[in-house]
C-alpha cells in the first residue's frame, strides 16, 4: 500500500515524537542519514564515499561521525590497504538502536 504524502509526514511526526519519549540520543537529520547509509547500504563505507553519496562535504560527514562515534553507533578506522582512506564501520550499539527505531516506525505505520 502506497502512503500519501500526508500519511508519510504523519508517520515521520509520530516517529519523531515517540523517539523523544524514549531515552534515545537526539540525532540531527545529517547524523541520522549517515547512520542509515552505513547500516542499509552494503559496505565498505568511507568518509569520501558518504560525502559523495549524500552530497555533503567531507568535513560535515566527519563532524557527524564524531557524534556517532561518541555514541558508539559507528566507528572510523584507517583503511589498511590505503592509509589515506578512512573506513566507517557499524557497531553493535548502532545496530540495536536502528533495529529498535525500525520496530517503532513499523508499529506506528500501522496506526497512520
Amino acid at each position: 500500500m502506497q502512503m500519501t504524502p500526508q500519511q508519510a509526514l504523519a508517520l515521520w511526526r509520530a516517529a519523531g515524537a515517540a523517539s523523544l519519549a524514549r531515552d534515545w540520543p537526539d540525532l540531527t537529520q545529517r547524523q541520522f542519514a549517515i547512520l542509515l547509509e552505513v547500516y542499509l547500504a552494503p559496505p565498505p563505507h568511507t568518509v569520501r564515499g558518504l560525502s559523495e553519496t549524500l552530497r555533503i562535504s567531507k568535513p560535515a560527514v566527519s563532524r557527524a561521525l564524531d557524534r556517532l562515534g561518541a555514541l558508539d553507533f559507528a566507528r572510523r578506522k584507517t583503511d589498511e590497504a590505503d592509509k589515506r582512506s578512512v573506513l566507517v564501520q557499524r557497531t553493535v550499539k548502532g545496530s540495536v538502536f536502528l533495529r529498535e527505531f525500525g520496530d517503532l516506525v513499523s508499529r506506528l505505520a500501522g496506526e497512520v
